[in-house]
Parts: structure tokens; sequence; C-alpha cells
């Protein structure tokens, strides 16, 4: 069968695929000359294509921004730390929710814990400044009638950095939760009885059968979550981060943010965003080539 009558054949297919290939020439393919103003001195009167080149002298530029190099490590540090804690919470839960029999009960649990991730960052600033603030904070204020000091959650660096990753887990545990609890369905029921009927426990069915059963989906996830270490997301650093603890809420969203809308340096804001894909592609590329080594598995 030609080409040209297999797509007579089965045009509805290819005219549902119109939408979405359209999409993604416009919204993403498109925009992409767009990267050309890193290697301009860009002028927003004479635009893109009239602005004069510069070559790479806007990363040579950047490389020697101090706060550049401040928001680049905070960003490695604070995806590093929110690969630490945030990446095995949901599948410690998702371990626990299996082990309930209550349907019932593991459906309200699944609820309480999977809405927080429908709730906007400004939104969850608020309800951590209203718990974690040091004057009026709903924490420091029982500790104070306890006849305790107020503790600085969002003032001290240190102590931000622990609040910061608390609202990471709250704020997401859940809806990973869901990915893990999908892939757990999967596992063939028989190997549980067999398992039972040998006299393992539930820790031992957990650790032989549970978790080599969704080991693909972590592995997957894993990988995706390193490919994810360059880039940050705005809202939440942004959100819940001050001048009292730039040291570390300084990350490379903010301070595109900042160089780029506040100051009108476009194009540094957009060679640090070339950047961070860059990088991210080698994480993502170097995440997959070394677990296709080591455990087999891989995403490509």
């Amino acid at each position: 069968m030609s080409t040209g009558s297999y797509i007579r054949r089965f045009w509805q297919l290819y005219a549902m695929l119109l939408l979405p290939v359209s999409f993604f020439a416009l919204f993403k393919y498109g925009p992409m000359y767009g990267v050309t103003i890193a290697f301009k001195d860009y002028n927003i009167f004479q635009g893109i294509w009239q602005s004069p080149w510069n070559g790479t002298e806007t990363f040579r530029e950047i490389f020697d921004m101090q706060t550049f190099k401040t928001a680049l490590r905070n960003t490695f540090l604070l995806n590093f730390l929110d690969l630490a804690v945030s990446f095995p919470a949901p599948i410690i839960l998702a371990l626990m929710l299996n082990e309930v029999r209550q349907m019932r009960v593991k459906r309200v649990f699944q609820t309480v814990m999977y809405f927080p991730h429908f709730i906007s960052w400004v939104i969850i600033g608020g309800l951590f400044l209203q718990i974690f603030a040091t004057n009026s904070g709903i924490i420091n204020q029982m500790l104070n009638h306890a006849g305790f000091q107020s503790i600085p959650f969002l003032s001290n660096k240190y102590w931000w950095l622990a609040t910061y990753l608390v609202a990471g887990v709250w704020q997401s545990v859940g809806w990973g939760t869901i990915i893990y609890l999908a892939a757990l369905t999967g596992i063939n029921k028989e190997l549980y009885e067999a398992a039972e009927t040998d006299g393992a426990g539930r820790m031992k069915r957990m650790w032989h059968i549970t978790l080599p059963g969704i080991r693909p989906t972590i592995l997957m996830l894993l990988i995706l979550a390193i490919g994810e270490m360059p880039r940050i997301g705005f809202e939440r650093p942004f959100v819940l981060g001050n001048s009292m603890v730039s040291d570390f809420s300084e990350v490379l969203s903010t301070f595109v943010y900042k160089i780029g809308l506040q100051t009108g340096e476009f194009s540094i804001a957009t060679a640090v965003g070339l950047f961070q894909s860059v990088i991210a592609l080698v994480f993502l590329l170097g995440a997959n080539t070394i677990t296709r080594k080591f455990a087999d598995q891989s995403i490509v």
C-alpha cells in the first residue's frame, strides 16, 4: 500500500493529530527563534532580527556575575534536597496505603493527600505564613504560650530551608502517590498469596515483591527528576522566599524574573534559560544512560 493510499484510508486518525501537532508547532517550535536573543545585543525597539549580534559575550557576562553563581548553586542545592526528601516520600506513602485493606479509608486518605496538589503556591505561601510566621504564626504562638522562644522558620535561612522542603513534600506527595498506586495494581496478586503461603511477612512481601514490581516506575521518575535538576519552578521559591533568606531562596527562575522583567536585560534572561535547557538535557541523557547500563531500565 502506497503512502498516499494509506493516508486516504486512515485520514480520520491523521485529522485527529492535526490539533496537537499544530499546538506544538505554534507554541513550542515556533517561539524557538527567540533563542537567538541570547546571542544578540537585544534592543526591544529594534526587534530580534535587527538587533546586532554579540556572539557568546552574554554568556561570558552571566558567568562573571556573582548573583548568577549564587542562583545556580541554590538551584542545584534545593533540587538535590528535594530529590532526597520529596522523591522517596510518595513511594513510602504508596507502600503504606497499599497495606490498608479498608477501601473506604484508603480512598479518604488518597483524596486528602493529593488535594494540596491543586492548590496554588500563592495560597500555600499564605497558609505557611499564617502557620510559621515568627511573631504571628500559629506554631510560634503555641511555643510562646508554652514558655519557649519563637523559631524563625521564615527568617533564618536554615529553618527556611527545612520549611521549604516541608512545603514541597506536603504539596506533591499525594499526587506522586497516585502514580505508584497505579503501578502497584499491575503486580500479580498470586505472588503475594504464594509468598504468604511460604510464611513471608508483610515486610518481606513488600521488599521482595512490591518494590521490585514498581521498580521500573521508580527508575523512570528518577531519571526525569534528575533531568530537572538544573531547572526549578518559579512560584515556590518566590512565594516562600524573602530578603532575609536570599542566600538560599535566590534561584535561577527568580534570577531570570528579576534580570529580565525588572531590569529589562532580555539577552541575559534568554541566555540563562538556554543554559538551563542544555544542562537539563545533559543531566537527563546522563541519568538515562547510567540507569540503562546498571539497572537495564531507561525511558528511551
